[in-house]
């Protein structure tokens, strides 16, 4: 049974923006239970722990609830001790490593309108779909280009970063919902290799919950 303070993460095994979440979590020795969002199309609040947004993940906790991927690591982070060196979206002060981060994502986030607008059943082949998957393509195509530079000029002494965490998360989860094959990226793929070694990216692998 969990400690009363222990907080609930709100997600999907199968997102990638709850898997940011639960990677922090197991990085960070933070324990928390999980509530499965069963209906993604769901238009009930209450459902996403009361996040008008209709998005996951959520902490909740007795202090509240958290809304967002970003503000759940923070809360995590915060409740950790030791508190780990954890580089941060604001700590990337230079266009590449911020650009790295936003095109990280806005890739995310694309790719969760063409996953749902698959689920509701909406045409692959509309002129809006057609925009999105050309979008994805070029920001994947600009991360394999820029990625590794990126990721050489993050902080050496961190233990981990938020751009290594959305990245890994993202390359990962796009052929595990066939959305577009990751073999031509030869170093997303060789640094999600990397970063796989990592217990907590074992713990956290993609799946569908039952």
């Amino acid at each position: 049974m969990a400690a009363p303070d222990t907080p609930v993460l709100i997600g999907r095994s199968s997102s990638h923006f709850t898997r940011i979440a639960r990677l922090f979590a197991s990085e960070l020795c933070v324990p928390c239970s999980f509530q499965v969002v069963r209906d993604l199309l769901s238009t009930d609040p209450a459902d996403y722990g009361g996040n008008p947004a209709l998005r996951i993940p959520v902490l909740k906790s007795a202090g509240g609830a958290w809304f967002g991927a970003l503000n759940v690591s923070r809360e995590l982070w915060r409740r950790s001790s030791p508190r780990r060196r954890v580089v941060w979206p604001e700590d990337l002060d230079v266009p590449l490593l911020a650009n790295v981060q936003e095109l990280t994502l806005q890739a995310m986030a694309t790719e969760v309108t063409l996953v749902m607008e698959k689920m509701a059943g909406a045409g692959e082949g509309t002129r809006h779909a057609l925009k999105l998957r050309e979008s994805l393509l070029n920001m994947m195509a600009w991360l394999e280009d820029n990625a590794n530079a990126a990721l050489a000029a993050l902080p050496p002494e961190r233990d981990l970063s938020y751009l290594e965490v959305t990245l890994f998360c993202l390359v990962t989860h796009l052929e595990f919902r066939d959305v577009l094959p990751t073999k031509p990226y030869a170093a997303l793929n060789q640094f999600c290799q990397q970063f796989s070694k990592r217990p907590s990216a074992s713990e956290t692998a993609f799946r569908f919950d039952t």
